[in-house]
C-alpha cells in the first residue's frame, strides 16, 4: 500500500452545499453538510490514491509545495 502524508481539507460554503478540497492533491468534493463534503472527498481522494500512477500523485505534491 502507498504511503501518503497527512493531507489538509478546506471545507467552505457554496450556496447550499458545502465543497471540500484537497489542495495537496488538487481533488475536491462537496456535500449538504460538513460531515458528508468531508466524507466525500475522502472517498476521492482514496479512490484517486488507489489508481493514480506514484508519478502522477508525485506530480501534485511536487506542483502544490513548489506554489
Amino acid at each position: 500500500m502507498k504511503q501518503i502524508p497527512q493531507l489538509t481539507t478546506i471545507v467552505s460554503h457554496e450556496g447550499n452545499i458545502f465543497v471540500a478540497l484537497c489542495p495537496q492533491l488538487d481533488i475536491a468534493s462537496q456535500g449538504l453538510s460538513v460531515k458528508e463534503a468531508k466524507a466525500n472527498l475522502q472517498e476521492a481522494t482514496e479512490l484517486f490514491i488507489e489508481s493514480a500512477s506514484q508519478t502522477e500523485i508525485d506530480a501534485r505534491f511536487n506542483t502544490y509545495e513548489n506554489s
